[in-house]
């Protein structure tokens, strides 16, 4: 079936349409979403449950894909490279960023665990959605962005910060949009299956109080993905 992809100097491919990946070679459940002009590598040639490992270029993500989607797939011209910006440029475009979650939550949406293409996304995939709709790559789950952001308090929040909720470990993150709210992609069972807005603070809502049982920590955004 690999006979099939035509062969690529740059030992890199990019996609025609938006695709889905898988955390695990029987494609069941979705990992993250490809998103039309994405670029990946093949880690592996062996195709095994009828999948192949390949991994993201742009945010270094591994997952399977199914072999059914490999005609998407076409040769890059050359090897995806990441472009440099400053943190002040960063801060400058955060309107934007927080412009797009707006636009999102606007469209008829669901939450969808993997979810990185419009209109359904899963919490950290609206995050790097937004962020990369600025040519900011952030790493794609949400433990990983609380590891790349760089730490504040909660009393250093400014709109654009990301805010990190979980138990044992980062589980969630949502987008500061100021004046104690956020913006954030939330399921069924303790949020509002889809986009929506919620406050830090536990005496509100019942989608808001559980969060705020959850709070983990704060961080800004200060880099791209090398």
């Amino acid at each position: 079936m690999l006979d099939s992809l035509p062969k690529s100097n740059s030992e890199e491919f990019y996609s025609v349409k938006n695709l889905n990946l898988y955390a695990k070679s029987d494609c069941k459940e979705l990992a993250t979403q490809m998103a039309k002009g994405r670029q990946l590598k093949i880690i592996s040639p062996s195709i095994v449950d009828n999948a192949i490992k390949i991994c993201l270029c742009e945010d270094h993500y591994p997952a399977w894909l199914s072999i059914e989607d490999l005609s998407f797939l076409k040769p890059a011209s050359k090897p995806y490279s990441s472009t440099f910006i400053s943190q002040e440029k960063i801060a400058s475009l955060i309107p934007k960023i927080i412009e797009f979650t707006y636009l999102a939550m606007n469209t008829p949406n669901y939450y969808l665990w993997g979810g990185t293409v419009a209109p359904n996304y899963d919490c950290s995939g609206l995050i790097q959605s937004a962020f990369t709709s600025v040519g900011i790559w952030l790493p794609r789950d949400s433990y990983q962005q609380e590891n790349f952001a760089t730490k504040i308090t909660i009393n250093e929040l400014r709109s654009g910060d990301l805010i990190f909720f979980g138990t044992k470990r980062v589980t969630h993150v949502a987008l500061y949009l100021g004046n104690d709210r956020y913006i954030h992609s939330s399921g069924k069972e303790i949020g509002n299956n889809g986009i929506g807005i919620n406050l830090i603070r536990g005496d509100l809502d019942i989608v808001s109080q559980n969060y705020y049982k959850q709070f983990w920590s704060c961080g800004r955004i200060t880099q791209s993905l090398p």
